[in-house]
């Protein structure tokens, strides 16, 4: 096997061999070695030798689900012995060192895989203090959790497979041997040869439709970190917005994601005016399958999207918004390991909220904020009271701990309430020119809490002989006494329109007045009936959140969850975030006649945030644990490692 499995490698390397490793790459010419820092989710000696150009030969059989692969390291070596690389449950052919057409082959050693640790294993390779190129021949297993191989009806055409990769927080190792810390940056060039009738895509250039020979190219001249290296396989189409804009799907969602992003361009052109021009000469958008287990996921010039955001109506594009403002908080610069989560999701969301105020009001916006705080709420009094109660804290410390626990409401609520609160301090007018300032100095770079609050001493603070407790926040538990409270008129009104309910009102029978009208050329009168109608369409979908929220506060009965649903049709709603809500409220009140419409949709989307909430409420009654154990077993398969583990964990699978 072993044999047949090298042939594939020479073959496909004598097939791919144009990736050049020898192109220089000025963005990181100037970068130090010293730049790093210690990562403790990653094996790699960063400090002695570190990749700053990769160059990747890939071949996707869809066939074998395996992806038959050469990692070429253009490193910049310090004096050392070895070079560490991190990789998990892939098989290694052989190592070389030295350029295409030069290589000899070098001896690697790949430590002990610990079956409860999440790091995976170091790939331990033998260099001298010359040595600048290193060479990765491997294939990828069954056990590469960043791969989502998808069959023909587990997608839109129900014809054509898919594959899409998901890297973040520590998953690019298991589909590509590197050095997996968000604290080094480096350039990469691929050439993948896939299936012919299928389109290759990556966080790099990319074509605009298939070509005759399955072999695709692909540049990224820009430094980024391992978990933004992004791969997408599959009968995927593309329209254009702008040169410099668009959206790719399958056709069969097509006409569909472009009527719901058309205002993209705006978007864009109101993120630049915030915070500076946007950097990566292209931003597109990739609407994958159902399974695709986050909203979206900000791969530089092109964001995975799930398609649980096609509402319908445009009412989810705040999902755009959020991974639009990672170009430049996350993926500009990048938080230099993960237990400064925050540094990339509280600066996003902070972002995202004042995009969104740009294009549809401060009322919307806050609309947003307070919704986002209520889920920061209920999840600070479950961390509080769990075995971790230290990460209610925007610094963490999560040595030994998957880093995916650092990836809650803390890091991006309570962050993005951290510049709320800063806002009110300082001055908006101020907090921009920082802000802007800050994205333009560290462009490329990795930051860490400490080297913010340098900045933010420096570069704000001590220049406007201004304080903030910023201890407070970033190091100390819960949140803190002086954090922003945002309180909307909207949102306080369907708290009351749900209480109503509660108590007995009829909120959706028609209401009737009468008014006078002067008849015209008359002294005469009329007294005319006016009737105001309940209207669904009425209210956004976070006032339908807070309605839904508010009645499980409240002891509502099954016959009036049924009236509700037969009034507005929560169950089958298009929105996900309405149908979400509602299976939670439905299950915790014991509503079993629901269930079909609870199956089919979990069965269905495959985005974590919508499938926990529900599996949670489910296991915590006996009976219903043993259905939902049953409809996982069927759906499991077809989840994406990242939703399939996580679900797992609660029937302890």
């Amino acid at each position: 096997m072993k044999v047949v499995i090298y042939l594939l490698l020479l073959y496909f390397g004598i097939i791919l061999t144009s990736c050049s490793a020898t192109s220089t790459h000025p963005l990181h010419s100037s970068a130090s070695i010293n730049d790093t820092i210690h990562d403790p989710h990653s094996y790699s000696n960063l400090k002695t030798i570190k990749t700053v150009h990769l160059d990747l030969e890939l071949d996707v059989n869809f066939q074998n689900k395996t992806i038959y692969g050469v990692a070429r390291h253009e490193m910049k070596n310090n004096n050392a012995s070895e070079a560490i690389f991190d990789m998990r449950n892939l098989l290694i052919q052989k190592v070389t060192t030295g350029k295409i057409g030069n290589e000899k082959e070098a001896d690697f050693t790949i430590g002990k895989f610990d079956i409860d640790s999440i790091l995976g294993q170091p790939l331990t390779v033998k260099v001298n203090a010359k040595t600048t190129q290193v060479n990765i021949y491997y294939q990828t297993t069954k056990g590469s959790e960043a791969l989502d191989w998808l069959d023909t009806l587990s997608t839109s055409s129900k014809t054509k497979p898919f594959l899409y990769t998901q890297g973040q927080a520590i998953l690019t190792r298991t589909w590509i041997p590197l050095q997996d810390s968000p604290s080094n940056r480096f350039t990469y060039n691929a050439k993948v040869k896939v299936p012919k009738d299928l389109l290759a895509l990556m966080s790099a250039t990319n074509p605009k439709e298939k070509n005759t020979s399955g072999i695709y190219e692909f540049e990224m001249d820009q430094p980024i970190p391992s978990y933004l290296i992004s791969l997408a396989v599959g009968d995927i189409s593309y329209h254009p917005y702008t040169p410099t804009c668009g959206v790719y799907a399958e056709k069969e969602l097509l006409d569909t994601c472009v009527y719901e992003f058309e205002e993209l361009p705006k978007m864009i052109s109101a993120a630049s005016s915030l915070y500076g021009n946007y950097q990566w000469k292209q931003y597109d958008l990739l609407v994958l399958p159902y399974s695709f287990p986050f909203g979206g996921m900000e791969n530089p010039r092109l964001t995975f999207v799930n398609p649980t955001i096609l509402a319908g109506d445009r009412s989810l594009v705040s999902v755009i918004a959020h991974e639009l403002a990672h170009s430049w908080s996350g993926n500009l610069l990048t938080n230099s390991t993960w237990d400064d989560f925050w540094l990339n999701e509280g600066f996003t969301v902070y972002f995202e909220q004042r995009i969104m105020e740009v294009l549809y009001g401060k009322e919307v916006a806050d609309i947003l904020a307070q919704i986002e705080f209520q889920e920061l709420q209920a999840e600070l009094k479950e961390i509080l009271k769990g075995k971790h109660p230290e990460d209610t804290k925007l610094h963490l410390n999560l040595k030994n701990r998957n880093p995916d626990d650092g990836m809650t409401s803390v890091a991006y609520v309570k962050g993005a309430f951290f510049l709320k609160t800063l806002e009110v301090k300082v001055g908006r007018e101020k907090l921009d020119q920082f802000l802007k300032e800050y994205f333009t100095k560290n462009m490329y770079k990795s930051v860490s809490s400490f080297s913010f609050v340098n900045e933010l001493e420096s570069m704000l603070l001590a220049p406007n002989k201004l304080s903030f407790d910023y201890d407070e926040w970033i190091y100390e538990k819960g949140l803190p006494s002086n954090c922003l409270i945002i309180n909307s008129p909207r949102l306080r009104f369907m708290e009351s329109f749900a209480n109503r309910f509660i108590e007995g009102e009829d909120i959706f029978a028609p209401k009737i007045s009468y008014e006078w009208l002067k008849l015209k050329n008359t002294r005469k009168k009329k007294r005319v009936e006016i009737r105001e109608f309940f209207e669904k369409e009425e209210y956004i979908v976070q006032e339908w959140q807070t309605f839904i929220r508010s009645l499980s506060q409240k002891n509502i009965t099954i016959p009036q969850l049924q009236y509700l649903d037969s009034v507005l049709n929560f169950s089958t709603s298009n929105n996900a975030e309405i149908v979400s809500e509602w299976f939670v409220l439905n299950i915790n009140c014991r509503n079993k006649v629901i269930r079909p419409d609870i199956e089919k949709f979990i069965a269905k989307v495959g985005r974590r945030k919508y499938l926990m909430p529900i599996y949670e409420a489910l296991v915590k009654n006996p009976e219903d644990k043993v259905w939902a154990k049953k409809v996982f077993d069927k759906s499991k398969a077809y989840y994406h490692a990242v939703s399939r583990n996580s679900i797992a964990e609660l029937f302890n699978d």
